[in-house]
């Protein structure tokens, strides 16, 4: 891709996305992601129905009068992006591919987090980690993540999720916010090392996928090839058999992946790449904040 061409999508994506967090995502994410913990202001006197919890006591008896302590938000994180550049995300049936709707997403939670005072760090990976972008603010450290989704080249083209997910254990020390981006798309176990990671950061999960996947058209003979191993077969997708079986393969991979976000409390949101992601993700964020 021409440097011009790569700086029209950087450009596109940073207009549309830095909009929409701006006006929408960042209140909801601020709320749905919070700091660490709270900490210590101040005090000021007690008033009806204040915590009696948080009185100091040390204050009201020096007063004689009751006063509370005020505690805020610990609000700064750290936002960690674990984005999958394998082959099949460059597949796309309409107006973009699975990697098109992954910058965009990736960009909107980085914009979202900066607006927060959060850092924002990236992880590539495929069958192998392919590059990590330690964690920092600023809108130039966003737009260099953007312009690397857009314009990176993967070097391995399989996928292996749990060594991305390895890789955010090791490396990132303190309790993080993770948003693991993938379709999800391999023949690896990857359960064990989902488990570690979310035991010591908060996981979420966002799958991206084509509607085409699962909806095969019957047009007859048709010779598919794997985007990761380059494998090619014919399929018959006249056959009903074939279309049964296969649709049953989907239904029973994503039930199992469901089950897996549920058992270790990862919270996740299917993004389609035909349609708005909006309101998934609002959806998310909505229903964390509910927990809280």
């Amino acid at each position: 891709m021409e440097s011009t061409e790569i700086f029209k999508k950087v450009r596109k994506i940073e207009i549309k996305t830095r909009g929409l967090s701006s006006h929408i995502f960042s209140g909801q994410y601020h709320s749905a992601f919070k700091g660490r913990g709270m900490t210590f202001s101040e005090v000021r006197e007690y008033e009806y129905g204040d915590d009696i919890r948080n009185i100091d006591w040390n204050v009201t008896a020096r007063f004689n009068k009751p006063f509370v302590k005020i505690f805020e938000e610990e609000r700064e994180m750290t936002v960690m992006l674990l984005i999958d550049v394998s082959g099949s995300n460059d597949f796309g049936s309409q107006s973009q591919s699975k990697r098109d709707l992954t910058a965009e997403l990736a960009a909107v939670l980085a914009f979202s987090a900066i607006q927060n005072n959060d850092k924002v760090g990236v992880i590539f990976f495929s069958s192998k980690i392919e590059k990590f972008i330690p964690p920092k603010k600023g809108s130039s450290h966003i737009l260099r993540i953007i312009r690397e989704i857009v314009d990176f080249k993967p070097v391995e083209r399989g996928t292996d999720i749990g060594e991305g997910l390895r890789f955010l254990t090791s490396a990132i020390k303190r309790r993080t916010t993770a948003f693991l981006i993938s379709d999800f798309m391999t023949d690896k176990s990857f359960e064990k090392e989902m488990q570690i990671c979310a035991n010591k950061h908060d996981l979420v999960a966002l799958r991206i996928t084509d509607r085409r996947e699962m909806d095969i058209p019957k047009v007859g003979l048709v010779k598919f090839r794997d985007s990761e191993t380059g494998k090619e077969r014919w399929v018959d997708t006249s056959s009903n058999a074939w279309h049964n079986a296969y649709l049953q393969m989907i239904e029973n991979e994503s039930a199992e992946l469901n089950r897996e976000f549920t058992k270790h409390g990862i919270d996740n949101a299917l993004i389609y790449t035909s349609e708005d992601y909006v309101k998934p993700l609002m959806q998310l964020f909505k229903k964390r904040e509910a927990r809280r």
